[in-house]
């Protein structure tokens, strides 16, 4: 059945840059913004790849007000949903959503507010949008448009394709006539041409926005004693919001508890909890409650919290995609971030391993691909952001620096002296073990396993005393990544010597390895200028309080009264009048109706007991 008889035509009733500021509290677009927002307006199919915290939101809920009607939003998650409904209706937009957390008479109020046109934009679930009771109440609605949020998952060629995505091309047979829009962070070519053909968009018009996150640093530790280089990261962004990434619910559990112990707030988030827990673990996150969630990947992808500055990666990624998406979730407030990640190769080695063991087919050698690529961005030793673009596509010749390769470039020395030590070491235990205990051995380190094998007895014992443990793991990895040793997994990683070895033991070859590198303790004068603005930090710690305070209040997130970078512009302009206090970012007509006073008082307060110390 086809019908075009519910679709609203396009009314400009306020044109998208009085929207922006009146309702939004945005002085300019962002790149990109505008130009979807007025080819949806005007009813045109619409792909929308813009990075996490780019803007995608607005690019349908500014239309949305543009458009006689209503807006139908197509959101996994629950949490994201709220989250969403929560911010515009704290900025006066009448919005809502249908889920299964909903008891039936407020499903019933819903739907009859669909109906009379008193909401604007609704969210819903994918399984809910195509079922007969659904489809039959929307025929008899006024829609404008449909939006569709991680339209990645329709392909198979994404990185997490969901079946339950795959029938929404359908919707374009319910109602031709109704603009689409398909909205992602994280799509390759492939990707966008088979989201635009399984939606059958047609003619859209296409925005592919930078995938570039300047304000993000990224960078790459060794992985050798991983909680210690955890919690000693951790202690210097002490009172800050992260996130951390495990691959396994036990890993994640081990490390909260750990941290924990520590004294650090951390909160365990993962699929095998009680879904009670999982929402106070996410709630206490949006509402600085708690600082810090270690969690598998079922953690995030509804989180729209501004202000979190850090995300660690415990376990490597399986994929680029999913590590741009979960990097992403730090400094979506435009203000310095940083993503770290633990690399240690054994690692990649698992996941590959796990890939081995299934069936074969189409899916297999897609997620082989892009682990592959994932391995080669975690050893690479060009610009990280350089080799992370160019995976999307988007070409860069210049370095960011702003990586950890950028800042602290990958140092060379003649290395076949190192070599041999480490080479005659495998040798010498017989080729039947593995990275610590060979590391063990040219250390000359006393513990009962050294003992048993009597290895203490041996020419390379201790001839390594000089080093570090973590110089000599790095020197052995890259050995491994040079070709001169191999990790047999099938016998628990145990190193074994190659044919190419035998030329550096006779010193028949000149070889160089790079410089370990130990830590990530450089900072980029780029992101430090960030960091450095000129804002009255007393007064930014005075605001916070306070919004924490309305936020409790009113049941909110922060973040939905006003983010930090607004704070942060109010404590650098230090506005008096509510005019000043409009030219704020983030500061909208319904906001500074329902806050401003009270801000404007504490500023106010501020900047008079500054007057009385001098």
């Amino acid at each position: 059945m086809s019908s075009s008889s519910a679709v609203c035509q396009p009314a400009s009733l306020l044109a998208s840059e009085q929207i922006l500021q009146d309702v939004f509290g945005y002085q300019t677009f962002r790149i990109g913004q505008q130009e979807v927002i007025e080819a949806v307006a005007d009813g045109r199919d619409c792909l929308v790849i813009m990075p996490t915290g780019g803007g995608k939101s607005l690019c349908y809920q500014i239309p949305a007000l543009m458009r006689e009607g209503l807006t139908l939003v197509i959101s996994p998650l629950i949490s994201l949903m709220k989250d969403q409904v929560d911010q515009l209706n704290a900025n006066g937009v009448t919005a809502a959503y249908l889920n299964s957390t909903m008891s039936r008479e407020a499903m019933q109020d819903t739907y009859r507010a669909m109906q009379s046109g008193e909401v604007k934009l609704v969210y819903v679930s994918p399984e809910r949008v195509l079922t007969r009771d659904f489809l039959e109440r929307l025929y008899d609605m006024p829609l404008s448009m449909v939006a569709v949020d991680e339209a990645h998952c329709i392909s198979q060629w994404g990185h997490d394709f969901r079946p339950e995505y795959a029938a929404l091309g359908t919707l374009k047979q319910h109602f031709d006539q109704l603009p689409v829009m398909a909205l992602t962070a994280t799509a390759d070519e492939t990707t966008r041409n088979d989201i635009v053909s399984r939606l059958s968009l047609v003619d859209p018009h296409t925005y592919l926005g930078s995938f570039d996150r300047p304000n993000i640093r990224y960078t790459l530790q060794e992985k050798y004693k991983p909680m210690s280089q955890l919690t000693r990261y951790l202690g210097g962004v002490r009172g800050q919001s992260g996130i951390v990434y495990c691959n396994s619910r036990k890993r994640v559990e081990q490390i909260t508890e750990k941290l924990c112990d520590n004294g650090i707030r951390a909160a365990a988030y993962h699929a095998g909890l009680e879904h009670d827990e999982r929402a106070r673990v996410q709630e206490g996150f949006q509402r600085d409650d708690i600082h810090i969630v270690v969690a598998t990947v079922a953690f995030g992808m509804g989180i729209n919290k501004p202000n979190v500055r850090f995300v660690v990666h415990y376990d490597i990624p399986r994929n680029i995609e999913s590590y741009y998406q979960e990097t992403g979730r730090a400094g979506r407030d435009g203000l310095p971030a940083e993503a770290v990640m633990f690399y240690d190769p054994s690692d990649l080695a698992w996941l590959r391993r796990c890939l081995d063991e299934k069936d074969e087919g189409p899916q297999k050698q897609v997620e082989s691909h892009k682990l592959n690529a994932m391995g080669a961005f975690a050893e690479a030793q060009t610009c990280r952001r350089q080799v992370l673009l160019n995976y999307f596509g988007e070409y860069r010749e210049e370095p960011c620096g702003n990586c950890d390769i950028c800042l602290d470039p990958p140092k060379r020395f003649a290395a076949v002296e190192v070599a041999q030590k480490a080479l005659s070491c495998v040798y010498r235990v017989n080729q039947s073990f593995g990275i610590n205990h060979v590391v063990d051995v040219i250390r000359g380190m006393q513990n009962q396993r050294i003992r048993e094998h009597g290895h203490e007895q041996l020419s390379t014992y201790g001839i390594g005393r000089e080093h570090s443990h973590e110089f000599w793991v790095s020197i052995l990895r890259q050995l491994v990544h040079r070709g001169f040793l191999t990790q047999s997994i099938v016998r628990s990683s145990t190193l074994q010597l190659t044919e190419k070895a035998r030329a550096v033991l006779r010193a028949e070859v000149e070889l160089e390895l790079a410089v370990p590198r130990l830590d990530i303790a450089t900072r980029s004068a780029k992101n430090d200028k960030l960091a450095n603005r000129q804002y009255d930090k007393k007064l930014f710690a005075k605001l916070r309080k306070l919004r924490k305070a309305i936020a409790d209040d009113e049941d909110l997130p922060p973040y939905v009264v006003f983010n930090d970078a607004s704070l942060m512009e109010m404590a650098e302009m230090l506005p008096t009048s509510a005019g000043e206090m409009l030219a704020v970012n983030g500061v909208g007509h319904r906001k500074l109706e329902k806050y401003g006073n009270v801000f404007l008082g504490v500023i106010e307060d501020h900047l008079i007991a500054g007057i009385d110390e001098r």
